[in-house]
């Protein structure tokens, strides 16, 4: 299997399963990622979800002997990328990326997907594509570009330039920098956090800031107001308010 999964509480956990290729992302990991991600996404019994690869690799790229023999009209009629990488994108829970050493090209991609980004110390990131003459395809130009702006944006893609970990936050492209030896304690901590909240109050959340990406600020604001009053609708919104004024630990149902 290119994917290992596994519960930890309420938290799904993926684990890319390429080492000899650097988890170099092929069709049939991509594949498998998709079915992972979009399993633990129905699973009510699980809150957050954690996306991993090894200490050496999160993931070294597309897997180039696929792409070697593409063609423009190949791209096309088969979807590429968009089949299958776009998935993440239909997830409505929280999902993490805990990255250790290298994400490039469509790792890095990958993990600018995800909601949140732990990152080892250890941990570099990169859109090396123009070496090979070709582009960020999987959303790097632009996530990159959301994530730490035009200017380094820029940098990354026409140079090839790669961010170490402490660069990477404080572009505000990770979340935190944790110890390599702690990458995976930390991210199951932060996800178990995450997943003990009411589900569907996180996933009103991510839907909310997500739409900051495309939208207009007052648009914005008028989807996360009405994302509010749906929320006093809620049995766990009823139960989180009546907790806190009794003063004790609420009981959320997800509901």
């Amino acid at each position: 299997m290119d994917v290992l999964t596994r519960i930890e509480g309420r938290v799904g956990l993926i684990t890319l399963n390429r080492p000899a290729q650097m988890n170099a992302l092929n069709n049939a990991l991509m594949d498998q990622l998709g079915s992972a991600l979009l399993a633990f996404d129905n699973d009510p019994d699980v809150g957050a979800i954690i996306v991993t690869g090894n200490e050496k690799a999160f993931a070294a790229g597309a897997d180039i002997s696929e792409m070697a023999d593409m063609t423009c009209a190949r791209a096309m009629s088969e979807n590429f990328i968009t089949r299958n990488w776009e998935m993440l994108r239909q997830v409505r829970k929280p999902v993490i990326a805990a990255v250790g050493g290298v994400a490039l090209g469509g790792g890095c991609e990958l993990a600018l997907t995800c909601d949140i980004v732990i990152a080892a110390a250890s941990a570099r990131f990169g859109l090396p594509e123009i070496k090979l003459a070709l582009l960020p395809g999987a959303g790097g130009t632009q996530r990159m570009a959301h994530a730490i702006g035009k200017a380094k944006a820029m940098d990354m893609c026409l140079s090839a330039r790669m961010l170490d970990a402490a660069e990477a936050e404080r572009y505000g492209l990770v979340s935190r920098v944790v110890p390599d030896a702690a990458l995976l304690e930390q991210a199951l901590a932060l996800a178990e956090k995450i997943a003990s909240f009411s589900t569907p109050a996180l996933v009103a959340i991510k839907e909310a800031v997500n739409r900051t990406y495309e939208t207009s600020l007052t648009e914005g604001i008028l989807f996360e107001r009405r994302a509010l009053y749906a929320r006093f609708a809620s049995a766990d919104a009823r139960e989180g308010m009546q907790a806190f004024l009794q003063k004790r630990t609420p009981n959320f149902t997800h509901s």
